[in-house]
């Protein structure tokens, strides 16, 4: 029974929102403001996370800001409806999804599937956890099981574990997956509607800031690993491509 923490400082929405999860099977742990969420997230980690951005105390950008410092469990907003600019920011912080209110409880439930879907079918070899070592592979560009390895990047998938010339870089799955792809093939130009289907479930509707916002999140972590990191490549006006070794 997967876990959602669910932080939001209005009472009706904690309860309708909870109740409508609970209904499908899931546990829910709700919070009324940032700190405390912190707190008990940290004490007992939920599966996926559900936050609210404006709330008393930390609101939620903060409490991604301090989420990703110690894990990269997928992380949904919910954000008012002209919040433009802070969902904008919250995808370059790391948040895999946003949910504008008003919204649907049946939509805010498939998001949730949809996600956690996406995270248990690369649970299988491990926890996720950004120190994992990695996995050994037999030749430079050739996949064995699920380990891909491109030149000095190499990718478990089933362990979620990606490592830079022997570092680890803590991925969220969205950033994960779109980089998976792309390395798939490299030097093959893919589009931000071919890294949307990779990257998210059908049902999922993005825009392409979202991808790039992205983008610019995973460049920003390899050069915090290597400052001369440049494998992900822009073709303006089509797309991405990981550069062939």
């Amino acid at each position: 029974m997967p876990t959602i923490a669910l932080v939001d400082d209005d009472r009706n929405i904690l309860t309708s929102v909870a109740i409508a999860l609970e209904a499908e099977g899931y546990r829910v742990e709700t919070y009324t403001d940032g700190a405390s969420a912190l707190d008990g997230m940290q004490m007992a980690p939920p599966d996926l996370a559900i936050f609210d951005i404006k709330m008393p105390r930390m609101d939620g950008m903060e409490l991604l800001r301090r989420f990703r410092q110690i894990s990269d469990l997928p992380v949904i907003f919910l954000t008012s409806k002209d919040d433009e600019i802070d969902e904008l920011f919250g995808l370059k912080m790391g948040a895999d999804d946003f949910i504008k209110k008003p919204f649907s409880q049946r939509v805010l439930v498939e998001r949730v599937r949809a996600l956690l879907r996406r995270v248990q079918a690369r649970a299988g070899g491990g926890n996720g956890t950004a120190g994992a070592a990695a996995p050994e592979v037999k030749s430079d560009g050739e996949e064995t099981g699920q380990v891909l390895k491109r030149g000095d990047l190499v990718m478990d998938e089933d362990r979620h574990a990606c490592n830079w010339k022997d570092k680890p870089v803590t991925l969220t799955v969205t950033e994960f997956l779109i980089l998976q792809s792309l390395a798939h093939r490299p030097g093959i130009v893919k589009s931000r509607n071919a890294l949307m289907d990779a990257a998210y479930d059908d049902q999922v509707y993005v825009d392409d800031r979202t991808i790039d916002s992205h983008i610019k999140r995973l460049r920003k972590k390899f050069k915090q690993v290597d400052d001369s990191f440049d494998m992900i490549e822009t073709l303006y006006g089509v797309g991405y491509k990981f550069k062939e070794s």
